[in-house]
C-alpha cells in the first residue's frame, strides 16, 4: 500500500525547458559542451557547496566578456511555466489527506529565487507538503542513494510503501532499486494530475 508520495519539482510541477537552456547556454559560452570543472561547479552549487556568488564569479572569471546579469539569465532561461492547475492537485491531496507528501528536488539558490520572483503562489504550493527537500539545503542530490536513504531514515518510511515521481530516469532507476516504487514521468506526454489514473495498479 502507497503512504507516501515523493514528487521531483521541474518537469513535474513547473515547466522547464532542459534543451533550450542547454543549446542557449553553449552559444553565450561559445562552446560545443560543458567542459569538466562547469560540471563540477554546477553540482557544487545544487548542493549548496558554493555560494550563488561564488557560482557567478567561476563563471566570470572563465568568460570575462559576460556580465553578472548574462549569467543568471542563461542559468534562469531553463525555467519556464507552472500551471495553476498542478497546484490545485496538489491542494487537493492536502485537503484528502490519504498520503504523507514530500517533494525532493535537484536545485539551487538562484532557481529558487528565480521562482519565488515569478510564481505568486510558489509559498503556498511549499506548504502542501510535510517536508520540502532541496538538495541545496540538505547538501545531497539525486540520482545518489543516500538521498533516497535520507529520506527513508528522516521521515521513518519504509520504501516500498512509496512512491516516487521524477522525469529523470536515473533518479527513478535509483529509487526502484531500493525498492520505491516509481513513476518516470514522461513530460512530453503525462501529466502529474493524471497521477491515479496512469499508475492506478498502485492505488
Amino acid at each position: 500500500m502507497i503512504k507516501t508520495l515523493i514528487f521531483d519539482f521541474g518537469d513535474v510541477f513547473i515547466n522547464l525547458d532542459k534543451q533550450g537552456a542547454m543549446k542557449n547556454a553553449l552559444n553565450l559560452f561559445d562552446i560545443d559542451t560543458f567542459e569538466d570543472d562547469m560540471i563540477s561547479t554546477n553540482i557544487q552549487y545544487e548542493i549548496g557547496r558554493i555560494s550563488t556568488s561564488e557560482f557567478i564569479n567561476f563563471y566570470k572569471s572563465k568568460f570575462p566578456s559576460l556580465s553578472k546579469t548574462d549569467i543568471i539569465e542563461a542559468w534562469n532561461f531553463i525555467i519556464k511555466n507552472f500551471p495553476k492547475y498542478r497546484f490545485e492537485f496538489i491542494k487537493d491531496l492536502v485537503i484528502k489527506g490519504d498520503y504523507k507528501l514530500i517533494l525532493l528536488s535537484n536545485t539551487n539558490d538562484m532557481h529558487i529565487e528565480f521562482i519565488k520572483q515569478n510564481v505568486p503562489f510558489y509559498e503556498q504550493f511549499k506548504d502542501c507538503f510535510d517536508v520540502f527537500y532541496l538538495s541545496q539545503e540538505i547538501h545531497l542530490r539525486k540520482p545518489n542513494k543516500d538521498i533516497f536513504e535520507f529520506v527513508l531514515k528522516e521521515n521513518n518510511l519504509t520504501a516500498q510503501e512509496c512512491l516516487f515521481i521524477d522525469d529523470t530516469k536515473d533518479n527513478t532507476d535509483t529509487a526502484s532499486e531500493l525498492g520505491f516504487k516509481v513513476w518516470n514521468i514522461d513530460e512530453t506526454k503525462d501529466d502529474v494530475v493524471n497521477l491515479f489514473k496512469i499508475k492506478k495498479e498502485l492505488f
